[in-house]
């Protein structure tokens, strides 16, 4: 090769090529990290309702490194993320010198097994939050499903003007739930939003009538419906205008 001059010559072209991209490599590393370059605005969108300011100031304080160019967009995204009341963060980069965080908050539907809260799709987090919140109950990684039954079931009774307060799924998978007027209510395993819609459509004709409410609805019939009230009218429905039977209960139960 030696003895080639044109094989000498793109060797030494190759080897200038390279050696000028190496000297531009570490030029643009050193100048990315220069003070003209540095991060000089932090703009935090989206809306903030739950989430503290001071804990996001806290994180542009002590979680941000680097300039412009070196910055690591996970690394920030990662620690915003950790935030409480954040439900998602996502950090981009906007020229010449500013840094955009686009944060989705939690939306707290309930509680949930008594030591954390679940967002509005389902998603479990914790958070303090000192306002009432109903309660969801339910295996480990039911989350989602209770939460999806819990807004269903809410539409259902929004005709009535009542408000499930309590929604339990029990490991055997059964269906109960707690009203706003105390009412108790057992679903069972099977067509539970059947079932409730039924009883919704049937209650202005049954415990519609009552001066006070039903302690205990048991809706676990393939027709019809059981009902329980201390000192009250207790009545056994069939729906589709089928043989009611009534009796009074005693007052000690």
């Amino acid at each position: 090769m030696w003895d080639k001059p044109q094989q000498l010559n793109l060797l030494a072209a190759l080897l200038a090529l390279a050696a000028a991209g190496l000297l531009l490599a570490a030029l643009f590393a050193w100048a990315a990290r220069q003070p003209v370059f540095a991060i000089k605005r932090v703009m935090v969108t989206g809306q903030i309702i739950e989430v503290n300011p001071l804990h996001l100031e806290a994180v542009i304080r002590e979680a941000l490194r680097g300039t412009f160019f070196t910055i690591d967009l996970a690394e920030a995204q990662r620690a915003f993320s950790q935030v409480p009341w954040v439900r998602q963060a996502a950090v981009r980069r906007e020229w010449p010198n500013r840094l955009v965080v686009d944060i989705d908050e939690h939306r707290a539907l309930a509680r949930w097994n008594d030591s954390a809260l679940v967002n509005t799709a389902g998603g479990v987090f914790r958070a303090d939050y000192d306002d009432e919140l109903p309660q969801l109950k339910g295996p480990e990684g039911s989350a989602a499903e209770v939460a999806a039954r819990f807004g269903q079931f809410r539409d259902l009774l929004a005709p009535l003007a009542l408000v499930p307060q309590e929604l339990t799924l029990s490991p055997r998978r059964a269906w109960a739930m707690k009203l706003d007027n105390g009412m108790v209510m057992e679903l069972g395993r099977e067509q539970v939003a059947e079932r409730l819609a039924r009883w919704v459509a049937f209650y202005p004709r049954s415990l519609g009538r009552l001066t006070r409410p039903a302690e205990y609805v048991d809706l676990r019939y393939r027709n019809g419906f059981a009902a329980r009230a201390s000192g009250l009218w207790q009545e056994g429905a069939r729906a589709g205008g089928a043989r009611r039977e009534k009796r009074i209960e005693g007052t000690g139960r």
